[in-house]
């Protein structure tokens, strides 16, 4: 399959349009493994517990998001004003489809997170597909992206692609009368060597008109139950958001999670966190690379990796069967049913992953 450019069908029950709704947690049952959300379980550090459980004590006040705001601003670099609070990342993708109901030509880069699409849609926007290949490693080449398109939307580090695009060529698709949408959501689970944190993060970049980044705190710090995330951005755009936005979107403990994680501890065991990802995200790909007929896409780069691998719906069916639950891959646009995205662990558990996949291709 190439990458190309196609007009995404609006009509809903199309039997042949991947399920934009479907999503890792649907995967998950009892006593199956997961290894299909990318959401981080581990203990709750104090330095946030603490903070959401003296939150519980202020619920009879509405939620004052400012000095959230504040620290989120902080870590960015940015003014207060740059910043939006939401409820999750999905409800930023939400208040960008109904603010920007004005869009002639909106354009979604796939493969990546379907919610930004199906936001688009349920607002009634006639959405367009860039579909990267996978030949390529599912890399961006911003001429791909029509000229005349009003709002672009990208993942980076892309789910499920797990490709990390570099911050010239995202910055290269900035200019006047257009936005746009940079998610983020998985930023914080990069590193390279010599970075200090988040390579090709956009967050910090003032100077790029049309600008909108969307992060997401459920990943690293294992909070999905939770609600909470943001937008940096120019303020006048923000305030379009900001405009059809519920009163108190985000409650007081998620604004209460959201300044703790912006705080300096927080980034420096972000970091940490990020640095032993990406040896056991290294150790996944050599194991998956050693079995017969899978083919690891591109260059994974956060916490989760795609393979390709024929017949992957039925081997997902068998792993199921056997206790494990990885996340499909037919209902990403420009993918298909034979591809898996598979959640990075610690090594003991993809070990004892890969001994149960090797035994079902062996089969």
């Amino acid at each position: 399959m190439r990458g190309q450019t196609i007009a995404a069908p609006t009509g809903a029950g199309d039997p042949a349009e991947p399920d934009l709704t479907h999503h890792g947690d649907a995967e998950v049952g009892d006593g199956l493994v997961d290894l299909a959300v990318n959401v981080r379980r581990a203990p709750m550090p104090d330095w946030l517990a603490d903070p959401l459980t003296a939150a519980l004590g202020d619920l009879a006040a509405y939620p004052d998001p400012r000095p959230a705001r504040a620290a989120v601003a902080g870590r960015h670099g940015r003014p207060p004003a740059e910043v939006l609070l939401t409820a999750g990342a999905a409800e930023g993708f939400v208040l960008i489809a109904q603010a920007l109901r004005g869009a002639r030509r909106p354009v979604v880069v796939h493969p990546q997170f379907t919610e930004p699409e199906a936001a688009l849609r349920a607002a009634g926007h006639t959405v367009e597909r860039v579909l990267l290949d996978p030949a390529d490693g599912f890399r961006l080449d911003p001429a791909r992206v029509p000229d005349d398109a009003d709002l672009v939307m990208v993942g980076n580090p892309t789910n499920p692609t797990s490709v990390l695009h570099p911050a010239d060529t995202l910055a290269a698709l900035a200019r006047p009368g257009r936005v746009l949408v940079v998610d983020e959501a998985f930023a914080d689970t990069t590193t390279a060597p010599g970075v200090p944190g988040e390579p090709e993060s956009l967050a910090a970049r003032r100077d790029l008109p049309g600008l909108l980044v969307v992060r997401s705190l459920t990943k690293t710090w294992g909070l999905a139950g939770l609600r909470v995330g943001y937008l940096l951005g120019e303020p006048a755009l923000l305030e379009r958001l900001a405009a059809v936005q519920p009163l108190w979107a985000v409650s007081t403990p998620a604004l209460a999670a959201a300044a703790a994680c912006a705080g300096p501890e927080a980034v420096e065991a972000e970091r940490a966190i990020a640095a032993r990802l990406a040896a056991d995200r290294d150790h996944l790909v050599a194991r998956l690379a050693a079995l017969p007929g899978v083919r690891v896409a591109g260059a994974p780069a956060s916490a989760f990796v795609l393979i390709h691998l024929p017949g992957a719906a039925g081997v997902r069916e068998s792993l199921r069967e056997r206790g494990w639950a990885v996340r499909r891959g037919d209902t990403f646009p420009g993918l298909g049913p034979d591809w898996l995205r598979i959640a990075v662990r610690d090594p003991a558990t993809t070990d004892a992953f890969i001994e149960v996949l090797a035994k079902i291709l062996e089969a």
